[in-house]
């Protein structure tokens, strides 16, 4: 039976914050990265843990500090609208799809190499915003121009959608962004949410 979600606010640090502090120290530890990516199941190289430790691996400063920026300005105001609970529940769910869309798309494919990072996370996290707070407007680093939530995660979620049917930016796990999206999307239906929605 679906539940429909309520704001439950946060009594506690916010799960968000560790997040981010524990993603800047093993950025900072980067000779764990190895033993931490998430690699294909084929390659001799995958454990278990790999398909929640991927989205604490950063690959430079500008990946880790949008990645981290994004965290910060979106999952922070869902935690506190949800609880820590709700919203490390959504965290996983989206780091769990992300990497298991991404060990599909390369089981497919046949391509070995190993997948890092927290956007497929951040994607899902994007998706609940729009969902929340679908008319905020956004005014973001590299997109200058004000634009509601709801169109900015459509356009950006078509966006990645193109570029890994394209195989543009390879060396960007898009299908991975994709399956934040999906398995996030999938969570909040779950729980009772519909377009339309109203809180109670």
């Amino acid at each position: 039976m679906n539940q429909q979600l309520k704001p439950q606010g946060v009594t506690q640090p916010p799960v968000s914050i560790g997040i981010i502090v524990a993603c800047v120290i093993v950025f900072l530890l980067n000779n764990v990265s190895a033993h931490l990516a998430l690699w294909p199941m084929y390659s001799g190289h995958f454990q278990p843990w790999q398909l929640v430790s991927y989205a604490f691996l950063h690959g430079g400063f500008n990946h880790l500090f949008f990645n981290m920026f994004a965290l910060w300005m979106f999952g922070l105001q869902v935690e506190r609208l949800w609880g820590s609970r709700r919203f490390v529940q959504y965290y996983l769910i989206c780091v769990l799809g992300a990497g298991l869309i991404q060990l599909l798309v390369q089981y497919i494919s046949g391509n070995v190499y190993p997948t890092i990072g927290a956007s497929g996370a951040v994607f899902g996290l994007l998706l609940a915003y729009g969902v929340m707070w679908p008319n905020n407007k956004l005014m973001l680093i590299f997109f200058p121009v004000p634009i509601k939530a709801k169109w900015f995660v459509l356009i950006y979620g078509g966006a990645e959608l193109i570029f890994g049917v394209t195989g543009a930016m390879p060396q960007v796990a898009h299908y991975a962004h994709l399956g934040g999206l999906f398995f996030g999307a999938g969570l909040l239906w779950r729980w009772g949410w519909r377009p339309g929605m109203t809180w109670n």
